[in-house]
């Protein structure tokens, strides 16, 4: 369930599942009450799969099931089928779960299921609101201040929780929690995972629906789903498959694809692939889109890559050099990037900056948005795996797939992105503007600081939700503490708080200058003392 620069590489949920989790935080997800929760759960109890098995067996057994070597062979099968992650999240007590994500996941089987769903009420849940009211000062010649009074009113929210299950696939995640949203659900909790032969198992916790039945819960998901009929299944629709998704005024080229050579796959995604070769003599990027993978959605993103492509000049943007879209040949050519993106080179090469680089690489970031924010443009994906590196280590924005021009109300997708670098007001489906590139912008100066990726430990929809309440990764020590403020300022969560990329600019420029300066000073200080021994 991966969003990917072109499916092509960059974070850790890129190229592989969002639902394959790394261990879960308990902080963010304790799920004491849900269906995934650990709170007395059997992870600690003792030592692989079979244990937790045979322990949810025989609580089965003990609660009225039918014993028998059928029962613990299915148990087995689904244990042997999730990851270990999953076993960690298993409630003992609650052993009945496990027999219902048994039967999602194989309802998830039919593709005219998918995604196959259940909804369960958990519990009430106090929420105490503070309520602004008039008090008796209100009196002649009462200050207006002395006259507003705050009281607490306790009120109960219903807590659910709704079990998905489909094909694994790129963006899942996102379709799923934007899909909840859409209903007028939050997002408390999230257990995700992906079983071995390719399906997700996500467990949400919600509130948000004023009611606890479920009835009411369960048609509105199915109304929502069946609005997005067609982008559920791992195969394209019925629909999709009677016709492609582009018309006659689609097909267009302006390069000589005689003279377009492919030599080397450097990646793979479910929409298409990434090569390096060669146009007309010169080194190349080209990507190219799988006709049998196409749906309008992705058919979408491939031509806004090229419009955006076209639009834009400049030293930190990756060069365009054309485009086919003449089926069956469908390809976008820009330069060889011959480092690959920001993400390897922090995060599969090692590689930890110095102040110089990282000042060098974070004024390249900037220069090249600032141009498009200029230009009306929003990146709306910035991460380091859409930051590529030439061969003179210039650094350059790249992977317009999800870019638009900005409307003058500011009113865009929600959830459009990749979580770890998502902005709240995008994870909140909230209206955005150019400043959510600007907190993105703040996670990459975090992984240049710490060549680390942020929320490691997390899986990406457990870093959305702790985003959501305010979460920011940790400050790491003995960093400039200019680029810790700035850092700050850039990830506030009010995007009206962020400064511009205009105005980050010159002040990298003015700790740069300043980092000369003191290296400068250092160099002659050591000079002058070595030449008072001589």
């Amino acid at each position: 369930m991966a969003a990917v620069a072109g499916d092509g590489g960059g974070g850790p949920e890129e190229g592989v599942g969002e639902s394959s989790s790394p261990p879960r935080n308990p902080v963010l997800a304790p799920a004491p009450a849900a269906s995934g929760g650990s709170g007395s759960g059997g992870g600690g109890r003792g030592g692989g799969l079979r244990d937790i098995c045979r322990e949810v067996f025989e609580r089965l057994v003990n609660d009225g099931h039918r014993a028998g070597s059928e029962l613990l062979a299915q148990l087995e099968a689904h244990f042997n089928r999730l990851p270990i992650s999953y076993k960690l999240d298993v409630n003992i007590d609650k052993a009945e779960d496990v027999l219902i994500h048994q039967k999602v996941l194989a309802e998830a089987q039919d593709p005219d299921r998918r995604p196959a769903f259940t909804v369960r009420f958990l519990r009430l849940e106090e929420v105490n609101v503070d309520e602004t009211t008039n008090s008796d000062a209100h009196e002649e010649g009462a200050d207006i201040g002395e006259a507003l009074s705050t009281r607490s009113k306790t009120s109960y929210a219903h807590i659910h929780e709704i079990l998905f299950s489909t094909k694994d696939k790129p963006k899942l995640l996102s379709q799923l929690s934007a899909l909840l949203s859409d209903i007028g659900l939050n997002i408390k909790e999230a257990h995700v995972f992906s079983t071995t032969d390719g399906y997700s198992l996500d467990v949400f916790v919600v509130d948000g629906w004023p009611v606890e039945e479920t009835d009411g819960l369960h048609k509105a998901l199915e109304v929502s789903i069946l609005r997005n009929e067609g982008s559920w299944s791992g195969s394209e629709s019925s629909a999709s498959k009677r016709s492609l998704p582009f018309l006659a005024q689609d097909f267009e080229s302006d390069i000589d694809t005689r003279l377009l050579k492919l030599v080397n796959k450097i990646a793979s995604g479910s929409c298409g692939d990434m090569f390096l070769g060669t146009y007309s003599g010169e080194e190349v990027a080209v990507k190219v889109l799988n006709p049998q993978n196409l749906n309008k959605n992705v058919w979408s993103e491939f031509k806004q890559e090229i419009n955006m492509l076209r639009e834009v000049d400049h030293p930190n943007i990756v060069r365009f050099i054309g485009s086919c879209t003449k089926p069956p040949q469908f390809y976008i050519i820009t330069e060889c990037m011959s480092r690959g993106s920001l993400f390897d080179f922090l995060h599969n090469e090692h590689n930890v900056l110095d102040l110089p680089t990282l000042l060098k690489f974070a004024l390249d970031v900037c220069q090249g948005m600032s141009y498009l924010h200029q230009k009306g443009i929003i990146h709306r994906d910035l991460k380091s795996g859409n930051l590529l590196l030439d061969k003179n280590d210039v650094v350059k924005v790249a992977d317009f797939g999800l870019a638009r021009f900005q409307d003058g109300g500011g009113d865009m997708t929600a959830e459009t992105g990749t979580y770890r670098w998502m902005a709240p007001e995008v994870i909140n489906h909230q209206p955005y503007d150019s400043k959510a590139d600007v907190y993105s912008f703040a996670l990459v100066l975090w992984e240049l600081m710490t060549s680390k990726i942020p929320y490691n430990t997390m899986t990406p929809l457990q870093a959305a939700v702790g985003v959501r309440q305010g979460l920011r990764p940790q400050i790491p020590e003995n960093t400039h503490p200019r680029l810790i403020n700035l850092m700050q300022r850039c990830w506030e969560a009010t995007p009206t708080d962020r400064p511009s990329f205009e105005e980050i600019i010159p002040e990298l420029e003015d700790i740069q200058a300043q980092a000369q300066r003191t290296s400068g000073e250092t160099s002659q200080t050591e000079e002058d003392h070595s030449c008072s021994k001589d």
